[in-house]
């Protein structure tokens, strides 16, 4: 055993203390879809659905029992780390103050009111985080706090590394292949120093909006995204942490995968109806990306985290919509449609007998020939949208595709 193993080995024996390990589960329905041996890490499943609550734990039980006097603890969160802070400083008496940005739903931030209790105050400042930082660590400075950072900080690193602890434990052997999320790199940072970058297979995860570990391999160093898509809330990272770098400097760029949003959205989706998982975006990741490393893990043992499932079931017409959308399974065109009695009718009666209009704005304009219609389809096969198109173009209709044209698209649907 390493000394950082031992490290993480007390680190995790202290945790039981407040929770017991997450299971480490064989997931029947990938194993089949993949041809190998699908487990599942589920993070989900901890006291506060994420992962978050080690480094938390881990972080405050050091500075405690070096500075015993200690009794404030101020962190910046949107979502879990803001949790784990919460449900950890209850647990030790200490007094939490987690700064949240104002747009954060009420969904997390009732959460984490109810996971820290009497003990943690909740501030909302900022509509971007930075702002919410900014403020977080000036009050943490004025008031003598100790600041908890959700991902650059050696003991959260150490923390988050009992995740690598108990996969051995459990699955009684090394994985063939770990496959990780990424947001900031705690995670990543604390499983990679307790096996070792050489002793397995990894495939670390992204969202292509918030593709941070990928940016910080090609630049061979951290770098700020210009911009980020928040979608992935749980991992969408404009710079991953230094110190989390220093140990995932030499991953090589063929090991960091950047996931669409819309495509995560399909997996979580089937997740929910196959399975009955509910994941929140950032725990999916890992799932969604063994299609694309489908014909390395043939035959293989492969373990996937699936870190968090702190979703807000509010979102869900949104998962469901994207998820259509990238399986090709909901489209919206404009219909330019001749201003005449039964032009409506005829073309209705070109789709087909599945497709189901889901949207449909009409603008009838008396001084023109031509009428604009927006209009939003659901079938249940993607190959009716093709014959939908050619027979609207046979008939002399125009029937403009904008479901991939972001400008049109997020304006008018």
């Amino acid at each position: 055993m390493t000394e950082y193993q031992d490290k993480t080995a007390k680190a995790a024996e202290a945790m039981r203390e407040l929770f017991e390990e997450t299971p480490l589960q064989r997931n029947d329905h990938l194993s089949q879809k993949y041809d190998a041996d699908i487990w599942l890490k589920r993070e989900d499943l901890s006291p506060v659905r994420s992962y978050k609550i080690r480094g938390a734990f881990n972080a405050i039980s050091k500075v405690l029992a070096s500075k015993p006097d200690q009794d404030l603890f101020v962190c910046a969160s949107a979502g879990n780390h803001a949790q784990g802070v919460a449900y950890v400083c209850k647990h030790f008496g200490v007094k939490g103050v987690i700064y949240m940005p104002v747009t954060t739903p009420q969904q997390k931030i009732m959460k984490t009111k109810m996971f820290g209790g009497d003990q943690v105050q909740v501030v909302l400042v900022g509509d971007f985080f930075d702002d919410t930082l900014t403020a977080a660590q000036t009050y943490c400075e004025t008031e003598g706090g100790h600041f908890l950072s959700p991902f650059d900080d050696v003991d959260v690193i150490e923390g988050q590394s009992t995740v690598a602890l108990e996969i051995k434990a459990q699955l009684g052997h090394v994985p063939d292949m770990l496959v990780l999320p990424v947001g900031g790199g705690g995670l990543s940072a604390g499983v990679v120093s307790y096996f070792g970058l050489e002793a397995l297979d990894y495939v670390f995860v992204e969202p292509k909006g918030g593709a941070s570990l990928a940016a910080a391999v090609e630049n061979k160093g951290p770098l700020t995204l210009e911009t980020v898509d928040n979608f992935v809330d749980g991992a969408a990272v404009a710079r991953i942490g230094s110190r989390n770098f220093a140990v995932l400097m030499d991953v090589q760029p063929e090991q960091v995968l950047a996931i669409s949003e819309d495509r995560l959205c399909s997996t979580m989706i089937e997740m929910l109806n196959v399975e009955g998982v509910v994941l929140e975006p950032a725990g999916a990741l890992s799932i969604d990306a063994l299609q694309d490393v489908e014909e390395q893990i043939k035959g293989k043992t492969v373990v996937c985290v699936s870190s968090g499932g702190n979703f807000d079931f509010e979102r869900l017409p949104e998962v469901k919509e994207r998820a259509q959308r990238y399986l090709g399974l909901k489209k919206y065109f404009i219909l330019r449609l001749p201003q005449r009695p039964g032009a409506l009718k005829d073309f209705l009666g070109m789709l087909n007998q599945n497709d189901d209009i889901s949207r449909f704005e009409y603008l009838k304009k008396s001084s023109r020939n031509f009428g604009t219609v927006l209009i939003g389809i659901e079938t249940d096969d993607r190959a009716n949208f093709d014959q939908l198109v050619m027979r609207t173009a046979k008939a002399g209709f125009a029937l403009r595709d904008i479901t991939d044209d972001t400008a049109i698209a997020e304006f008018l649907v």
